[in-house]
C-alpha cells in the first residue's frame, strides 16, 4: 500500500514587529495555486494580525482557512490549543497543500516544533522549515523595539530572539530597505555569526520573498530538535511574566495626526515594546490602521469598513512587565 505524502508545514517566528505578518500576506498574494492554511497566534486578545489578512482582496485569503489562537502563546499552549487547530485542519474533506503557522512576537519556536514529534501529528505533518524574520533596522541598532540588548545578562527579549535564530532554517533579514549600505553588510555579517551552520540569511524588504524560497525546504525539523539549542531547554515551561498586553479602546478619531502624536509620545515616556490596531475616522470609507515599532510608527489605511461591520478604534500594546496600563491608557485616550 503507498503511503500517503505528509503535509508540509512552516513556522514563521520573530521578534514583534519584524514583519511576519507581512511575509504571509505576501506569501498568499503569491500562491501560485497552492492551498494554504494559517495558524496565528497572537500576544494579547485582540486579533490585530488575522483582521489584517481576513478580507484582504487576496484570493487565497478564505476565512476559513485562517485560524487565530489569541490571548496565548502558542509554545504554552500547544496541547489546549494548538494541536485540536492542526487537527481541525487535517481532517478537513479537502485538507491543505501546506500549513503556515504564524507564532507571536515572544513565542519560543522550538516547543511548537517538538509538538510535530507527537505520534498522531507526526504521521500526518512534518515541519518544512523554521523561518525566522528580523527587524534588520532595530538590529543595526542593537536592539529590539529600543530596549538595548545586553544590557544584563537575563534580558527576555535577547533570550527570545536568541531562541528564535537558533532554531530556524532560514533567517529573513527584512526591513533592509531602512539601512545603508555599510549598515546592511554589517548586520548580514553579525547575524551569519550568531546562525547555526547551514542556515541561510534572507535579506528582503516588506517580506516581499519569492514562495519557492521558503517552501520546500524540507528541513523535518521535528528530527533534529537537539541540534536547535534554547535557553529553555532545561526548563519546565516558558514564562511570560515579563511582558504585559492590554487593549486600549479609543473613541472615533476626528484628528489621526492627533492619535500619532499621542502614540510617539507615550512610546517615548513608557517602555512600549509593540502597538498595533486600528481607528475609525468619521465620514472616511476606509479603515485606518496603526503599527508602532519602538520609535518607529506607520498609520494608514488597508480597506474599507463592511456594511454593517462595527466601526471601532482600537489597540493592543505590549511591553515589559510593569508596565503602567492606566497612564498609557491615559496618554493614548487625550
Amino acid at each position: 500500500m503507498k503511503r500517503l505524502a505528509k503535509i508540509p508545514a512552516t513556522v514563521i517566528t520573530g521578534f514583534l514587529g519584524a514583519g511576519k505578518t507581512t511575509l504571509i500576506r505576501h506569501l498568499l498574494e503569491y500562491a501560485g495555486g497552492r492551498r494554504l492554511a494559517l495558524i496565528i497566534n497572537e500576544f494579547g486578545d485582540i486579533g490585530v494580525d488575522r483582521n489584517l489578512l481576513t478580507g484582504c482582496g487576496i484570493k487565497a485569503c478564505a476565512e476559513e482557512d485562517i485560524v487565530e489562537l489569541a490571548n496565548g502563546c502558542l509554545c504554552c499552549t500547544v496541547a489546549d490549543e494548538f494541536l485540536p487547530a492542526l487537527e481541525a485542519l487535517l481532517s478537513r474533506p479537502n485538507p491543505p497543500d501546506h500549513i503556515v503557522i504564524e507564532t507571536s512576537g515572544l513565542a519560543l519556536p522550538k516547543p511548537l516544533v517538538k509538538a510535530f514529534g507527537w505520534p498522531d501529528v507526526r504521521a500526518k505533518v512534518t515541519v518544512d522549515g523554521v523561518i525566522a524574520v528580523v527587524d534588520a533596522k532595530a538590529f543595526a541598532q542593537g536592539r529590539f523595539a529600543d530596549v538595548p540588548l545586553g544590557e544584563h545578562p537575563d534580558n527576555p527579549l535577547e533570550e527570545v530572539f536568541t531562541d528564535q535564530l537558533h532554531c530556524a532554517d532560514m533567517v529573513l533579514v527584512n526591513k533592509t530597505d531602512l539601512l545603508d549600505v555599510t549598515e546592511k553588510k554589517a548586520v548580514l555579517a553579525e547575524l551569519r555569526g550568531r546562525l547555526r551552520p547551514g542556515v541561510h540569511l534572507v535579506p528582503t524588504a516588506h517580506g516581499a520573498v519569492d514562495i519557492e524560497v521558503l517552501l520546500g525546504l524540507d528541513a523535518r525539523a521535528e528530527d533534529d530538535l537537539s541540534a536547535r539549542p534554547s535557553h529553555h531547554d532545561d526548563a519546565d515551561g516558558h514564562d511570560h511574566d515579563d511582558f504585559t498586553s492590554f487593549a486600549v479602546n479609543l473613541p472615533a478619531i476626528a484628528d489621526p495626526a492627533g492619535l500619532e502624536e499621542r502614540l510617539r509620545h507615550a512610546i517615548a515616556t513608557h517602555d512600549i515594546l509593540r502597538i498595533k490596531g486600528f481607528f475609525d475616522v468619521p465620514g472616511k470609507p476606509l479603515r485606518g490602521v496603526v503599527q508602532a515599532v519602538g520609535a518607529r510608527l506607520q498609520r494608514g489605511f488597508d480597506r474599507p469598513w463592511r456594511e454593517g461591520e462595527a466601526r471601532r478604534s482600537h489597540l493592543v500594546v505590549i511591553g515589559l512587565k510593569g508596565l503602567d496600563e492606566g497612564a498609557v491608557t491615559a496618554a493614548l485616550t487625550g
